[in-house]
Order: structure tokens, then sequence, then C-alpha cells
């Protein structure tokens, strides 16, 4: 169990995860479900591949340096942490009442072309109905509510992470 949890192979499960997800989210949802991603969707994949490349570097590259490991892990960190701020609010959009959830709006795109980044995220983080609508469920939970869980078990490993870098001979 100890050879498991090295710092690498801590890393490389992180690197693992960001392709399962990423596979998951691309091939199985998009391509196969015909489910279009909304923004909050978007934003989600984003954090989950900020970890997973900054978890991809300290792979390869398993530096010695504590410092080092520590930028990687802060990197990593607030990439799914992002994700996981982003899920849960998306989360909690779908359980708002009906009279509450917010209009669908304007597509990302045409955020993108036409506001200033700022005003972006404040659309984005507001939602829309389009975030609110529940496409597909497994097990009772909505794709939201799954991707909200990976990313929390996401954070624990970051918890061994930094107990690896801070103390490296338990």
């Amino acid at each position: 169990m100890q050879r498991l949890s090295t710092y690498r192979n801590l890393q490389i499960l992180l690197v693992v995860m960001t392709v399962i997800g990423m596979s998951f989210a691309l091939f199985f949802l998009q391509r196969y479900m015909g489910l279009s991603p909304c923004p909050l969707c978007i934003f989600q994949r984003i954090g989950l591949m900020v970890m997973g490349s900054f978890a991809l570097v300290a792979a390869l590259f398993n530096p010695k340096s504590k410092a080092v490991r520590l930028v990687l892990w802060l990197g990593s960190l607030l990439g799914i942490g992002w994700a996981a701020g982003v899920a849960a609010r998306h989360v909690w959009l779908q359980h708002l009442p009906a009279d509450q959830v917010p209009s669908c709006g304007p597509g990302l795109d045409y955020w993108l072309d036409t506001l200033p980044m700022s005003e972006v995220l404040n659309q984005v983080f507001a939602g829309s109905g389009e975030c609110a609508s529940v496409d597909w469920t497994f097990l009772g939970f909505s794709i939201p509510e799954q991707s909200l869980l990976l990313f929390s078990l996401l954070l624990i490993v970051h918890i061994l992470i930094l107990v690896r870098i801070l103390k490296p001979r338990l």
C-alpha cells in the first residue's frame, strides 16, 4: 500500500482520473449520448484539465525539491478546487425551485465574443435554465453531482499528496 501512495504514483492517479473524466465527458456524454455541455460544465472541464496538466508535469519530472513539488501541488489544487466550486454551484442551481431558476440566455460563444472576461464569468456563474436542467442521471445522481463527487475524491488525493510532500518518509 505504501508503494501505491508514493508522490509519483499519486500524481499518475490524478492524470489517469483526468483522462477518464475527460473521456467520459467527451466520448460518452457528448458523442454517444448527444449532450452538449453548458457553460458551467465547460468551466468544470477546464479545472479538471488544469489539475491534470500540473499532475502530468509532476509525474513526468518527479521533482525532488519540496518547493517545486509544493508549487505543482498548488497549481493542481487550484484547478480541482475551481472545478469542485463550479460543480457545487451547478448542483445548487439544479436544486433551485422551478420559479427561481434563471432563464436561458445566449451561449458562451456569444458572451466570449461580446463581453469582457469579468462579465463573462459573472454571466456564467449566474447560471441559466440550460445549466439547471437535468438531462441524464446515473444511480440517481445528475452529471454535476457525479462531477462534484469525483472532484471531492480528487481533493482527498491532494491531501494525501501534501502529506507525502511534507513528510516523505511516512
